[in-house]
C-alpha cells in the first residue's frame, strides 16, 4: 500500500469515526478508530522492518 493511499484510508476511517461519534453510534466509532490506529502503526512497522 502506498504512502498516498495508506493515507486516503486512514483519514477515511478517521472521518467516519468522527460521524459515528457525532451521531451516538459509539460502538461503531471505536471500531473505526481502532481500526484506522492499527492501520497506521502496522504499516509503519512493516516499513520499518524493510530497513
Amino acid at each position: 500500500m502506498t504512502n498516498l493511499n495508506r493515507d486516503i484510508t486512514t483519514a477515511t476511517l478517521f472521518v467516519a469515526g468522527l460521524w459515528g461519534f457525532i451521531t451516538g453510534q459509539f460502538i461503531i466509532s471505536t471500531v473505526l478508530f481502532a481500526s484506522a490506529t492499527v492501520l497506521s502503526n502496522i504499516t509503519t512497522k512493516a516499513e520499518l522492518s524493510k530497513l
